[in-house]
């Protein structure tokens, strides 16, 4: 996992240098938190890595990630658990961007790799946005994910490097329009602050 890590920290550099590829930051502890869990086996299954993007928490923003486990191999990521702040600010980004979202999400290559947009949704559109908007299949997500899941041998595959690569290449497009919203708001919260310390 080490050495996928330095080798993807490279890769980036083509096509995402916003995003942080270290052992520290993107490498999940085997060991399992068995605090809450009638299962109290010390480790976890499966070896995962996240990617997210520099400037946020490491689950603030949209970010690529990986798993490798007996029963299967996933290759994806998205905006997993946002804040509410900043899942509205995505909903609003989709609303008034929708044009460019939907094409992003509806291409060849995005279908044929990642499938359909993913992720827990609500029952009706949220407050604040019409039922009848164009983008209202996407406006009543909570969570905006993508990925492929393929047969565990495949992560002993001579191609699974270059997979990984393909996946989180045709991912790029919806990564940077999940995360350019949370940067915004995020900025401008920041900017509040510094006035109220003035």
């Amino acid at each position: 996992m080490g050495n996928l890590i330095a080798a993807l920290a490279e890769d980036f550099q083509d096509f995402a240098p916003e995003t942080v590829a270290t052992p520290k930051v993107s490498a999940y502890r085997i060991y399992r938190d068995t605090r809450f869990s009638k299962d109290k086996s010390p480790y976890k299954t499966h070896a995962a890595a996240i990617f997210p993007p520099a400037g946020m928490g490491k689950h603030e923003g949209a970010s690529y990630y990986l798993h490798v486990s007996p029963s299967d191999v996933f290759i994806g990521g998205g905006l997993y658990m946002p804040e509410p702040e900043n899942l509205n600010s995505v909903r609003q980004a989709i609303a008034d961007n929708f044009d460019e979202f939907v094409k992003i999400v509806t291409s060849r290559k995005f279908r044929s790799v990642l499938g359909e947009v993913g992720g827990e949704s609500l029952s009706r559109v949220p407050r604040g946005f019409s039922p009848d908007h164009p983008a209202a299949k996407y406006l009543k997500h909570r969570q905006f994910l993508a990925g492929r899941r393929l047969p565990p041998a495949e992560a002993t595959a001579t191609s699974f490097y270059r997979t990984i690569l393909e996946t989180f290449r045709v991912m790029y497009p919806f990564i940077r329009f999940l995360n350019e919203p949370i940067m915004k708001t995020r900025k401008l919260r920041e900017r509040q602050e510094a006035l109220l310390r003035v």
